[in-house]
C-alpha cells in the first residue's frame, strides 16, 4: 500500500504514519511546519520530509490513499491534486476505522479522562499479554508508539476525540468509529469555536451513544448528570453500564481502592482517577477480564504522560505537571492533589492556552476553579491571543473571571519561573497545568531546581 499524509507533522498524524510504516506500508508525507517530538520521531523511522512545504507533484496515481490532517486547509494544493486525480482521501479517524472494520472496537469518549481511561485499559491488556491495536493521545510507559495497527489483533482501543475530523469533514472524530463498546467519562463544554453552545456540545455525545452497534455496550459515568441522562436514555438493544466512585481510602500519601474487603494500593490518585479506574474495569470486564486480574494489573499503572505526571520530589515537596486547562479539569486536579497531601500547601499554575480558555466569553467559566489552591497563579501570552485572532483580554479581566483575590496573573513566563524559584518550598507542592508549556518553561529543570535547592 502506498499512502501519503498531508500534514504528517501533527501529533496524531505522525503516529498513524509510523504505525502504517511498521505495518509494512510505503508512507510519504508533507507539512509546512514540523516540531518536536514529531520531527525526531519521523526522522527515526525515515519518514521526515526532506523539506517543509506542500508539493503537489508528490501526489500521483500510484497512491492508494491520501490521509489529510486538521492542520491542512481546504485549498491545500496537495489535497486539490488528490481530488483532481480521484485518489481515495481519508481523514485520520476514517482511516483508523478502515483499518479496524473487522475488529472489536472500544471507543473512549468524554471531555476529560478519555486519555487516562484508554491508557488504563491498554496497561491492563499489556500486563495480561492480550494483543490489541490502539490509538491513544499520550505516550505511555511500556509502549513505543501511540498508534498500533496490525492484521492479527482482534481488539482495537481508540481514544474518541470530539473535535472535528478534517478540514473537509466537520463531524466530530468519535462519530466515525462505530463502537462495539463505548464509554463516556464526563461532559464539560469545550471547543467553543466549533460548538457554540453547551447544548450543541452535549448533542455530540448523545449522537456518539447512538452509534454503538446493536448488541454492544455503553459504559457511562453516572456522577455526571449530563452523561447519566444520555446513558439512561440509550437504546434498549445495547447494554447500559453506569459507574461511579469506588470505595477507597487515603493513608500516608497512598490511595487504596477497597474491593471485596481487600485494600489495593494505587500509584495514581484523585476522585477523577478512581472513577476512571472503575470505567476502565467495566470495559475490561466486557473484554473477558475478571476483576481479580484487572486490579492486579491496575495497581502498577503510574499514569499517562502529562496527566498528574510526577516531575520531581523530595521529602518535603512534590512537583506535578498536568494537561488540565478547562474549568472541570482544574477543579478535579487541584482537589486531587490537596486531598492526597492535606498537610502541604499547594502552589498551582494554570496556563490559558486553548481557544476556549482565551476566549473573553468563556473566561467566566473559570470562576472558583482555583479556590482549592493556596498560592494560585495564572499565565497567558497576549501574542497567543493575537495568533488565534481573538479579542484582547487583560490581566484585570482574567483576575475578575477567576474571582479569587489571591490569584497572581502573569503575561511573562520568565517572571513566573523566577517567582516560583523564590518560594520557600518546604511543606509545599507545585502543580503546573497546561496543554502547552508556559512558552518554554522546562518542567524537569524547574522541578529539579525546586527539589534540590
Amino acid at each position: 500500500m502506498n499512502v501519503h499524509f498531508i500534514a504528517i507533522g501533527g501529533s496524531a498524524m505522525h503516529n498513524l504514519a509510523i504505525a502504517l510504516h511498521k505495518k509494512g506500508y510505503n508512507v510519504t508525507g508533507s507539512d509546512d511546519e514540523i516540531f518536536e517530538p514529531s520531527k525526531g520521531r519521523l526522522k527515526k523511522y525515515g519518514l521526515l520530509p526532506n523539506s517543509e512545504g506542500w508539493y503537489p507533484e508528490r501526489i500521483n496515481s500510484k497512491l492508494d490513499a491520501v490521509i489529510v490532517g486538521m492542520h491542512a486547509k481546504q485549498d491545500n494544493p496537495e489535497l486539490k491534486k488528490a481530488e483532481e486525480l480521484g485518489i481515495k482521501i481519508f481523514s485520520y479517524p476514517e482511516y483508523l476505522y478502515e483499518q479496524s472494520k473487522d475488529k472489536k472496537r472500544v471507543v473512549i469518549g468524554g471531555s476529560h479522562g478519555k486519555t487516562t481511561i484508554t491508557s488504563m485499559i491498554l496497561h491492563v491488556l499489556n500486563h495480561l499479554n492480550i494483543n490489541c491495536d490502539y490509538m491513544v493521545g499520550a505516550q505511555l510507559e511500556g509502549f513505543e508508539v501511540m498508534v498500533k495497527l496490525t492484521e492479527d489483533a482482534e481488539i482495537i482501543v481508540l481514544e474518541g476525540d470530539e473535535y472535528l475530523t478534517s478540514p473537509i469533514d466537520r463531524r466530530p472524530k468519535f462519530h466515525l468509529y462505530n463502537p462495539d463498546i463505548a464509554l463516556i467519562s464526563g461532559i464539560a463544554w469545550d471547543h467553543i469555536n466549533v460548538f457554540p453552545t453547551f447544548d450543541n456540545y452535549v448533542e455530540q455525545f448523545r449522537i456518539f451513544a447512538g452509534l454503538v452497534n446493536p448488541g454492544g455496550t455503553l459504559i457511562y459515568c453516572e456522577e455526571d448528570k449530563n452523561v447519566k441522562k444520555i446513558g439512561d436514555a440509550a437504546r434498549e438493544d445495547i447494554r447500559r453500564l453506569p459507574y461511579s466512585i469506588p470505595e477507597h481510602k487515603i493513608e500516608n500519601g497512598t490511595t487504596f481502592i477497597i474491593y471485596n474487603g481487600k485494600e489495593i494500593p494505587l500509584r495514581v490518585f484523585g476522585e477523577h482517577n478512581l472513577m476512571n479506574i472503575n470505567g476502565a474495569r467495566l470495559v475490561c470486564n466486557e473484554l473477558g477480564i475478571d476483576d481479580k486480574d484487572f486490579f492486579e494489573a491496575i495497581s502498577s499503572f503510574s499514569g499517562a504522560s502529562k496527566r498528574l505526571e510526577l516531575v520531581a520530589e523530595n521529602e518535603f515537596t512534590t512537583v506535578y505537571k498536568d494537561f488540565a486547562h478547562s474549568p472541570s479539569k482544574l477543579l478535579a486536579t487541584t482537589k486531587a492533589v490537596k486531598e492526597q497531601f492535606p498537610a502541604r500547601e499547594l502552589v498551582g499554575c494554570i496556563e490559558l492556552h486553548t481557544y476556549s480558555s482565551l476566549s473573553e466569553k468563556f473566561l467566566n467559566h473559570y470562576k472558583g476553579c482555583m479556590n482549592a489552591v493556596d498560592i494560585p497563579k495564572v499565565y497567558f501570552n497576549p501574542h497567543t491571543i493575537k495568533l488565534k485572532r481573538l479579542p484582547e483580554i487583560t490581566k484585570e479581566q482574567v483576575k475578575a473571571a477567576f474571582a479569587n483575590p489571591d490569584i497572581e496573573i502573569y503575561t511573562d513566563s520568565g517572571n513566573l519561573f523566577n517567582d516560583l524559584l523564590s518560594i520557600d518550598w518546604k511543606g509545599k507542592n507545585l502543580l503546573m497545568m497546561s496543554s502547552g508549556n508556559f512558552d518554554g518553561i522546562d518542567f524537569e529543570d524547574l522541578g529539579k531546581r525546586i527539589t534540590q535547592s
